[in-house]
């Protein structure tokens, strides 16, 4: 079973760092690379969870929705509980996960959920801090709080929740440093760190798919039966990959 770390009372939550000029610095290099691996869902449906919000608007998605657990959903259209996602099966045609899994408090029944509420078609992308980066290792950086992963441990994460591993990235190869610094030096360390050091990146970017040997998750202890909410999609046409 995988330990949590516990945040000390002193330790900044991820909206300390909302805003910021050093945050605002990682998500542009976050999104770009987002945007390369999802570059249009123009006629998809969705879906954000943990603290996607800052992210979404960019992929001009026919509806997006926002949603993560009270703890760190500041800013989404829904909050609600990890074992109680009020949406229809098979609903979504993209799920990205921002901050979702490093803070999980059971990350397989958080899948497994996710894995119901996606499209047989659609795909999963996850971002998740690295263990192995210096941004993982100091408390005060966005990416320093919760648990974070090596690649090994997240794809055997991914395979238990049913998904099958598509493409794996890492990005955020800038060091967190001052802002300044950032500001200045950000793009050219992203292309020289990927170059030189490539297992050293801030965070996973791992895209994936619903297994095809999957069948209907199952309940799980942790799950809440909830009413379910399904968009108004006459609108939308129907898009998948």
């Amino acid at each position: 079973m995988l330990e949590r770390r516990v945040p000390e009372s002193d330790t900044p939550g991820i909206a300390d760092f909302y805003g910021t000029r050093a945050w605002l610095i990682a998500r542009r290099i976050i999104l770009a690379r987002l945007k390369k691996m999802w570059p249009g869902l123009f006629g998809y449906l969705l879906l954000g969870f943990g603290f996607a919000t800052p992210y979404l608007a960019a992929f001009g998605a026919e509806r997006a929705i926002a949603a993560g657990p009270a703890a760190i959903g500041a800013g989404t259209q829904l909050v609600c509980e990890e074992g109680a996602l009020p949406f229809a099966d098979y609903l979504f045609d993209r799920v990205l996960l921002v901050h979702a899994l490093e803070h999980a408090e059971s990350l397989r029944p958080l899948l497994r959920l996710l894995w119901r509420v996606l499209a047989p078609e659609g795909r999963l992308l996850v971002v998740a801090p690295n263990r192995a980066s210096l941004w993982a290792q100091i408390d005060r950086t966005l990416f320093g709080q919760g648990h974070p992963f090596s690649r090994t441990e997240l794809d055997r994460i991914l395979r238990e929740a049913l998904f099958e591993r598509e493409r794996w990235e890492r990005a955020l190869y800038t060091p967190p440093l001052a802002p300044r610094f950032l500001a200045r030096n950000g793009l050219g360390c992203e292309k020289t760190g990927a170059l030189l050091f490539p297992a050293l990146g801030g965070v996973h970017l791992v895209e994936a798919s619903k297994s095809i040997y999957a069948m209907t998750p199952l309940q799980t202890e942790n799950t809440v039966a909830t009413p379910l909410l399904q968009p108004d999609l006459s609108s939308s046409s129907s898009a998948r990959r």
